[in-house]
């Protein structure tokens, strides 16, 4: 599996249309896609699954006079939800495919069977590899896309609360599970922190938690109040990074990476990251969530990624979804054929 920021051809997204996931706030969310899209664009073409045709026009006057046509790419592959990045087919390099690469079709059951119906989304990843006309790899265990993150050198982060919760693969055992991931993602390396951030109905993705921003230095959320609820777990979670060593014996260079003031929607506390960060072509764009901790997460970012523009989205409706923007995108990269390297 690529890092995110080798060279993509396109991000591919599924337009927001399930009310129940943004109660009184679809709209507002669509307006973040919007804003979404628009930065994406001038970088790399960007693909949208809707609906049908009336959705598929609906989208299309959203963006008008924000994104010009010809950088984007409507599908009609119909979703349950927008969260692509879980559902979504993950593109590798594989050398026993005639194009280079291949889609990894994990299968998908709404974060432990919490959101039926969810057969619409499980089918995606099938019909993504059909569009790009790649190989498809079934691999039949239950696995979401935000659930690891990689340097692109077969160096992997998860952690256990979600993948060693029973509601996915309840007969599976670690190494199990490590060995899968070896054989789809190239994993050759894991890292396994422990607990996410409250509020996060994922049981703990990574991509909220720990990112990584070259392949030997990771960004870990940690909040500045001792006294926050989730400062324990994540303490833990960034003493596990600093203690981990590669097989070379060389240690990850960590960074600490603030978390935003606790966003409160209908007396819940949302899992509101900096570290749900998208990296494209020329760009990252960064959740923000009008506090003061924005500028902070901006200056860290611009640090870890000086090639690229850091682009700030207001996310404060769309994590009423719970979720943010990596968890609304899914990159595809650069397909290259084994007898052309990579720039």
């Amino acid at each position: 599996m690529p890092a995110e920021w080798s060279p993509h051809q396109a991000t591919w997204l599924s337009w927001p249309h399930n009310r129940e996931t943004w109660p009184g706030l679809l709209e507002a969310a669509e307006t973040a896609m919007v804003d979404l899209v628009a930065a994406l664009a001038p970088h790399e073409v960007v693909i949208i699954n809707v609906l049908d045709d009336a959705h598929g026009q609906h989208v299309s006057s959203c963006l008008a006079g924000r994104v010009a046509d010809e950088r984007i790419q409507i599908e009609k592959i119909v979703t349950d939800d927008a969260w692509i990045r879980d559902y979504g087919a993950i593109i590798v390099r594989s050398g026993d495919s005639p194009s280079g690469s291949a889609a990894v079709d994990f299968d998908y059951n709404a974060w432990g069977g919490k959101y039926p119906p969810y057969d619409r989304d499980c089918a995606v990843a099938e019909q993504m590899a059909l569009r790009l006309e790649l190989p498809r790899l079934a691999s039949g265990m239950v696995f979401e896309g935000g659930s690891v993150d990689v340097n692109g050198e077969g160096l992997g982060i998860v952690t256990e609360q979600c993948l060693l919760n029973p509601n996915r693969n309840p007969s599976m055992q670690k190494s199990e599970i490590e060995a899968c991931l070896e054989e789809f993602l190239g994993l050759t390396e894991i890292v396994w922190l422990g607990e996410g951030v409250t509020g996060d109905d994922t049981d703990g993705h990574v991509d909220n938690l720990a990112r990584f921003v070259a392949a030997r230095r990771v960004v870990t959320v940690l909040p500045t109040d001792s006294d926050d609820p989730d400062h324990a777990g994540l303490a833990d979670n960034r003493r596990r990074l600093k203690s981990f060593r590669k097989k070379n014996g060389r240690a990850l260079d960590v960074i600490d990476l603030p978390l935003p003031e606790p966003v409160i929607h209908a007396g819940n506390r949302m899992p509101a990251s900096y570290a749900n960060f998208y990296v494209a072509n020329g760009v990252v764009l960064m959740p923000a969530y009008g506090g003061s901790a924005d500028a902070t997460a901006s200056g860290i970012l611009a640090d870890c990624f000086p090639g690229r523009e850091i682009v700030p989205i207001d996310c404060r409706a769309l994590i009423v979804g719970l979720g943010a923007l990596h968890c609304l995108t899914q990159q595809i990269p650069v397909i290259v054929p084994p007898s052309q390297p990579e720039e």
